[in-house]
């Protein structure tokens, strides 16, 4: 007797094709960290410590050839005669970071880049190039608008984790990576937000292992360091001017409290 064969229907495979994408396409928006309504910087208290007397550098340290004061603000630059021999920095000389926070404005040129180190270590052994070395946390400073190479991020100055946390990311790190859990700012808001050769202002604040950085009032990051071996909660700050191209960067009304 002929047997006869199974059907199948024609359209099955594709079906499945097209539902195997719906899958993946649901599993990618609900890893989509969801956009949270702007937060705003909190209102500056009394009794903030002035770290720069608008006049000379007293209570900094680092390469004169370098770094100076015009017009009232601390000013950074190198030049093709004057380049820095790797990164280079403004010590601040009055004490350390901890549980902090710190206000300042600052503007640079869009040729290179800058930053601000704080809970950093002053690396002063043989090998470093130049004798104002810093590693540690470090809030980067650009004159860009464009996401994700614009002002506001942590970069793991000298360290392992490079670009800890992004403009824009509510993020963790443990001892096993990164966790992103929401966003703070997008790319349209941002180009807003930032003033493109002008002042803008930085408000940086660390309480215990919770990083906040706000610009112009506006809060783009907020990361948690869980990481037991690399988590930095004390070290000094200073002002960074980077290897490389010929660069400018100026700072101003640089004030600094400590957090209970």
């Amino acid at each position: 007797m002929k047997m006869s064969r199974p059907r199948f229907h024609s359209s099955l495979p594709s079906a499945l094709l097209a539902l195997a994408l719906l899958a993946l396409s649901l599993s990618a928006a609900a890893a989509e960290p969801v956009l949270e309504a702007p937060v705003t910087a909190p209102a500056e208290e009394a009794g903030m410590t002035r770290l720069f007397n608008g006049r000379d550098l007293e209570g900094w340290s680092g390469d004169p050839r370098l770094w100076s004061v015009r017009d009232g603000v601390i000013h950074g630059e190198t030049t093709v005669a004057t380049p820095a021999e790797g990164n280079t920095f403004l010590l601040w000389q009055g004490g350390v970071t901890k549980d902090f926070e710190l206000r300042l404005s600052f503007r640079c040129t869009a040729d290179n880049n800058s930053g601000i180190q704080y809970r950093s270590r002053h690396i002063t052994e043989p090998t470093v190039r130049n004798a104002w070395v810093v590693r540690g946390y470090q809030h980067e400073l650009r004159n860009e608008s464009t996401l994700p190479n614009v002002a506001g991020f942590i970069y793991d100055e000298g360290g392992k984790r490079s670009r800890i946390c992004l403009v824009g990311e509510r993020a963790r790190w443990t001892g096993e990576g990164k966790v992103v859990d929401a966003a703070l700012i997008d790319q349209a808001d941002y180009a807003k937000l930032f003033r493109v050769d002008d002042w803008n202002d930085v408000v940086i604040r660390a309480e215990g292992n919770q990083i906040r950085h706000f610009m112009n009032g506006r809060l783009t990051l907020d990361f948690t360091d869980e990481d037991p071996a690399l988590a930095l909660r004390s070290g000094i700050l200073a002002l960074q001017l980077h290897a490389g191209k010929p660069m400018w960067a100026e700072f101003r009304d640089l004030r600094i409290r400590e957090l209970p």
